[in-house]
């Protein structure tokens, strides 16, 4: 028996209303299939930590698409709506197409993967006919000089664009294109970024920079605030905020009133969503993390591979959610810098 557990959760039909401390359901289960990257994004896997000598999990070490079949089958009894696959870059998985096809036969869950665009033209058919529903796409600038300084190895805009479009013609839309803006770096491509894609049917998201890990170098003067944003593109181009989707959605949302369809800021510094944030993490070796800012994750793996049944997983997974009280942005400041943080390209974003 797992310690911890006290009341079980309420039953919702053939589902199990699973609340943490803060009445936060379990809603959204963010998959990391691999810990590797093609790119060395400064914000994310800076080159000189992320190097030639950097060692990666070995395979023996990563989850089976069996294994993350099995878990996400057992997140699924807890009410999950959304999986979405992420890596590092979730497509230099093997076989990744095989995995979709697996995780897209769990009824009455949404399956997306975000990915940095390089391999997209070649596996959207795949990904598609595997049964992907969306997809989003990592694209920081239009402007190659600075596209190529954030990636880090001279990756050109023109690919990602092509990988857009390959998923367009195969129907995994509405494409979210996601945009991390550093300041000094990339905030001159914001309003080409908004211009390019307004009408495109495409949601552009921008995302404040975030000091997730602890090998980025942030620094909150770095960070261009949501605010600031909005009065940028606001000024050129009339707007109105937009409710959200649902409990949870991490961007605000705007649209433009000229019917150029929205844009969606998600704003984790300046406007901490950490009350409605519904989402747990599992890393490639198979760790339940409860935030994108954790100091640790709770090891599943170990379950997987000592034999353990379904309900003692699912014992372990109430545990940890039902006393889950992550606010890492909300009470972000002095106290929380020196804290340990997981790196993004272990946990995914």
């Amino acid at each position: 028996m797992v310690p911890g557990l006290c009341a079980r959760p309420r039953a919702r039909g053939l589902e199990l209303e699973l609340n943490d401390t803060l009445k936060r359901p379990l809603r959204d289960l963010r998959i990391s299939v691999t810990d590797r990257c093609n790119f060395r994004c400064r914000y994310c896997m800076p080159k000189e930590v992320f190097g030639r000598d950097y060692v990666f999990l070995s395979k023996d070490l990563l989850l089976s698409f069996e294994e993350i079949l099995r878990l996400a089958r057992i997140f699924s009894g807890f009410g999950l709506k959304k999986i979405r696959l992420t890596g590092g870059e979730p497509l230099l998985r093997r076989d990744i197409e095989t995995l979709v096809a697996m995780l897209a036969g769990i009824p009455g869950v949404e399956l997306t993967l975000t990915t940095n665009g390089s391999l997209l033209a070649k596996k959207a058919v795949g990904l598609a006919q595997a049964g992907l529903h969306r997809i989003s796409v990592s694209l920081d600038s239009l402007d190659d000089k600075v596209f190529m300084a954030m990636n880090d190895v001279d990756f050109p805009v023109s690919r990602v664009l092509e990988g857009i479009q390959a998923a367009v013609e195969v129907g995994l839309s509405p494409i979210k294109v996601n945009m991390v803006a550093k300041r000094g770096v990339n905030e001159d491509s914001i309003l080409p970024m908004a211009r390019f894609f307004h009408g495109s049917g495409h949601i552009l998201r921008f995302i404040e920079y975030m000091d997730v890990g602890n090998t980025n170098g942030w620094r909150l003067d770095d960070v261009v605030p949501a605010a600031e944003i909005v009065r940028m593109i606001g000024a050129e181009m009339p707007i109105e905020p937009v409710e959200p989707n649902y409990r949870g959605e991490v961007a605000n949302r705007w649209r433009y009133l000229d019917g150029g369809g929205e844009f969606g800021i998600v704003a984790s510094v300046t406007q901490a969503f950490c009350a409605d944030c519904t989402r747990a993490r599992l890393s490639a070796d198979g760790s339940l993390f409860t935030c994108l800012f954790a100091t640790m994750g709770f090891d599943l793996r170990n379950l997987l591979r000592s034999g353990a049944a379904d309900e003692e997983i699912s014992q372990a997974i109430r545990s940890v959610w039902s006393h889950r009280a992550d606010r890492y942005s909300e009470i972000r400041g002095s106290e929380t810098a020196d804290l340990h943080k997981v790196e993004m390209s272990f946990i995914g974003g």
